[in-house]
């Protein structure tokens, strides 16, 4: 849609969520791993609504957090009194009377589309209504606001407040309005609290504006999942269920390839080119790139990761806020974290730990090692069971290792501590000195033999008995 700067969208946000049984913030409970407010204002975004608004209320100081790190640009408005949805509304007025039109949604709708809000965008300005609402017909109505219609008008009842005749009715309300604000701030002052539950329903501005000759539009909509709301534990994980099939079912259409759909997840955030295969069990989540040819194998899970060209994770495989190059191998069973970065055709293999790290191009970690706060050059090898030895006790130090070198298997690396080019170090060394190029390093105890050891203490192994 064009020319929506004269659009606001006040998302209400302050609800404690008292079935969801947690202390959190109902808003900020985790749907793949984003917390429900974050939907409503992506699709609003997605419209190209760009005034956004946010009523919080319970646990304000969280929310306020997360939107000030995630949606800088929204104005937040606080409901210290939950007094109901209308109560909410009015509280914003001075934001949202700068606007003409102004649209209202709940922060716990997060299946709510793009394409929901601009056709009740298209369906509002068209109509030239006072008050459109977004509405659907559901075979159990429990919990929802019914929709009434009365010739051309149409009002919503709290199921509260419902006769049992109105109970019937299978048309229920979304909680999503588009209001033209000069008309919404004629009534809203209007609103009484006179219902089983003693608060300020939004509703009930409707049937005020139809009292004045305002025109109220019912727009309704023929997806009920994409309107519904969360309430409990349940609903939030159908609802993961339904935004997981969503996104899969995107990525397919764009050309990745899935082995088992039922079994991966990928977040919204998450950016997959063309040709990525994932395997089964995979998850990947935040602001995750994976390019065109990479493969990730089963059961691995990848956070903030930044996947390049034709890299492999085998299996097993944890990538949290890390790079891999275009060509790298990883695992199985490796976990890289905390800014490694792995360049081209490296390789990090099975049981390795790679943290705050550069590994160089062409370089190998091969099995049973830990690299920690590490540079490692190029072409270099790292033998069995390696060992960066970063932590003194007060702060992390430094390992360097320059390029075509070779750490024999059991290398304990004492940092802060450089090798540099083209030099080894012999197995079971312990290297607390620096490396000059092309050196072998020798840090073992000499060995020692002590003849006779064994049966002087009574440790020969016994034959045993047939």
């Amino acid at each position: 849609m064009n020319n929506l700067d004269g659009i606001g969208a006040l998302v209400l946000a302050a609800g404690k969520g008292t079935r969801m049984k947690s202390p959190i913030p109902k808003v900020l409970q985790t749907l793949l791993e984003e917390p429900l407010l974050n939907y409503p204002l992506a699709a609003l975004s997605e419209a190209g609504v760009t005034n956004l608004g946010v009523i919080v209320g319970h646990g304000a100081e969280d929310v306020e957090a997360f939107l000030l790190t995630e949606w800088s640009g929204v104005t937040t408005l606080r409901q210290t009194e939950q007094k109901g949805t209308g109560h909410a509304v009015k509280i914003g007025h001075e934001w949202w009377a700068k606007f003409k039109t102004l649209l209202v949604l709940p922060g716990d709708a997060p299946l709510i589309t793009r394409e929901a809000i601009e056709a009740l965008l298209i369906e509002h300005l068209e109509s030239q209504a006072s008050a459109t609402f977004l509405s659907f017909e559901v075979g159990n109505p429990a919990g929802y606001g019914r929709v009434i219609r009365s010739g051309n008008s149409c009002r919503i009842v709290e199921e509260k407040d419902a006769t049992c005749e109105e109970r019937l009715t299978r048309e229920v309300n979304s909680g999503i309005y588009a209001f033209e604000t000069k008309d919404l701030g004629s009534v809203i002052e209007f609103l009484d609290n006179r219902n089983s539950q003693c608060e300020f329903y939004l509703p009930d501005v409707l049937p005020l504006l139809n009292a004045r000759g305002l025109r109220v539009e019912a727009k309704r909509w023929d997806n009920p999942d994409d309107l519904a709301g969360i309430n409990d534990p349940l609903q939030l994980t159908q609802a993961g269920r339904r935004i997981r099939d969503r996104i899969l079912n995107g990525h397919l259409m764009a050309g990745v390839k899935l082995m088992d759909p039922e079994t991966t997840w990928i977040g919204p955030r998450v950016v997959l080119e063309p040709d990525v295969h994932l395997h089964a069990n995979v998850q990947v989540w935040g602001n995750s790139v994976i390019e065109s040819g990479a493969t990730i194998g089963s059961h691995s899970i990848l956070r903030n990761a930044l996947v390049r060209q034709g890299a492999e994770l085998v299996a097993f495989c944890c990538v949290t806020d890390s790079e891999i190059g275009s060509g790298a191998k990883v695992g199985p069973f490796a976990c890289l974290r905390d800014n490694t970065r792995l360049s081209s055709r490296a390789l990090v293999g099975k049981f390795v730990e790679a943290k705050n790290s550069v590994i160089g191009e062409g370089s190998k970690v091969p099995h049973l090692s830990y690299v920690g706060d590490a540079i490692i050059g190029k072409e270099t090898n790292i033998g069995a069971g390696t060992i960066t030895c970063n932590y003194d006790g007060t702060r992390k130090n430094p390992t360097r290792i320059g390029d075509h070198c070779f750490i024999g298997s059991d290398t304990m690396l004492v940092a802060p501590v450089t090798l540099h080019d083209e030099c080894f170090t012999a197995a079971g060394s312990t290297i607390t000195e620096d490396v000059p190029r092309g050196a072998l390093a020798v840090g073992r105890a000499r060995q020692r033999n002590i003849e006779g050891w064994a049966r002087r203490k009574g440790a020969v192994p016994r034959k045993e008995e047939d």
